[in-house]
């Protein structure tokens, strides 16, 4: 028997225990999609719950998470205020979305897209994180005329960055999302 146990031992070794990895890490934010219990947060985070509600967690708090979230760790990396220069409004607050939460660190926003109607023509001061909440494609227009068509799925997350000038329009589906502005 020790000889069969060494022998599989030897052709099937153990598969060594990867870290989880973050669905995105740049130097402003880790996201996490997870589902269960987790320690102690070493940064100051956002959990957005996909439900559709949104929390704050200050650093070395321990969330409390029922179903499954996403956590946005907020890096201690400031960015200068972006000036606006655009002439054309700040892209929140806009008609239709609701402020769910601001501190010093953060603005989130929920907001749902209305089929076939466009957002006003608007400039992003700040970085974000989006968290989709329904199936539906999303058309982009810049100044310049550029359409691009994008399909997004309930829990896709997407961190876009400030200095964007553009309209949405909801060409399929239906479309709600919470918004984390990054100050």
């Amino acid at each position: 028997m020790i000889p069969i146990l060494l022998l599989c031992a030897m052709l099937f070794p153990p598969t060594p225990q990867t870290a989880p990895k973050p669905l995105i890490e740049n130097d402003r934010v880790a996201v996490w999609d997870v589902s269960g219990p987790t320690t102690a947060q070493p940064f100051d985070a956002v959990v957005v719950s996909l439900s559709g509600s949104a929390a704050f967690l200050r650093e070395g708090s321990t969330p409390n998470l029922a179903g499954r979230s996403i956590m946005i760790d907020l890096k201690d990396h400031p960015v200068a205020p972006i000036a606006n220069a655009s002439g054309y409004p700040l892209a929140f607050p806009r008609p239709g979305s609701k402020k769910i939460l601001e501190n010093d660190r953060v603005i989130v926003w929920d907001y749902s897209w209305t089929p076939g109607v466009a957002t006003p023509m608007h400039f992003h001061d700040k970085d974000t994180v989006v968290v989709f909440l329904d199936d539906g494609d999303l058309s982009s227009t810049t100044l310049d005329g550029k359409v691009v068509v994008n399909p997004y799925t309930f829990g896709t997350v997407r961190f876009n960055l400030r200095d964007r000038t553009h309209t949405e329009t909801l060409v399929r589906g239906k479309q709600r999302a919470i918004i984390t502005e990054l100050k």
